[in-house]
């Protein structure tokens, strides 16, 4: 079976990227990654993260290599990589890290059309943000801390960095957008744009 014709998801990415550590049954996958805070860059569901488990077994990126029994809970399936998962892994990552996404990111959307707010709701709205980012910064930090304490390679939290990054940088441009609003430097649709005032020099009315 050759290469999965569709580019794989950011959760058979991440679930492949777990086993390359070693063959883990769906549970443990899931506990992992609530417990590394994967959950914070890949939409984590029970449900999908089956699902995705199901269709990579399917293309033959992973397959099954044991079963285990714990007492009287259900029989959970192990699965490891497969030689072609490792392949297909490899390549999708080059290609993601090589060439920027076409990605649409809701912010964007929303500042096209915040010039259809009034002025006070359009600033209130972007200080609500900036409130909301600072405390998600907040959390990145805890995280990161948390990893520099335990001495993990920085290479293995390299996304969390990337993400604290992205946000302080959206929280400068917001500041700065709430700055300019506010001062006039922006000026608001319905607002008359600053001009510069002219003086007429009575004499050079005048004629005769």
């Amino acid at each position: 079976m050759g290469a999965p014709k569709q580019p794989l998801t950011p959760l058979a990415m991440a679930i492949l990227e777990l086993l390359h550590e070693r063959p883990m049954h769906p549970y443990e996958m899931t506990q992992i990654m609530r417990y590394r805070r994967v959950d914070y860059r890949v939409k984590l569901r029970p449900g999908s993260l089956y699902h995705t488990v199901e269709r990579l077994d399917g293309q033959a990126l992973i397959e099954v290599v044991d079963t285990q029994r714990q007492g009287r809970r259900p029989e959970r399936t192990v699965y490891g990589m497969t030689e072609l998962g490792r392949d297909v892994f490899a390549a999708q990552a080059q290609a993601m890290i090589a060439t920027p996404a076409d990605e649409y990111p809701e912010f964007p959307v929303a500042l096209s059309a915040l010039s259809e707010l009034t002025k006070d709701e359009g600033i209130a709205q972007l200080k609500m943000r900036v409130m909301n980012l600072k405390v998600k910064i907040a959390a990145d930090e805890v995280i990161i801390k948390q990893v520099t304490g335990d001495e993990l390679p920085p290479l293995y939290w390299i996304d969390y960095a990337y993400s604290n990054h992205q946000r302080k940088s959206e929280l400068d441009f917001t500041q700065r957008l709430i700055a300019d609003l506010e001062s006039g430097r922006m000026p608001w649709p319905d607002e008359p744009e600053p001009r510069l005032s002219i003086v007429k020099d009575e004499n050079n009315d005048k004629t005769g």
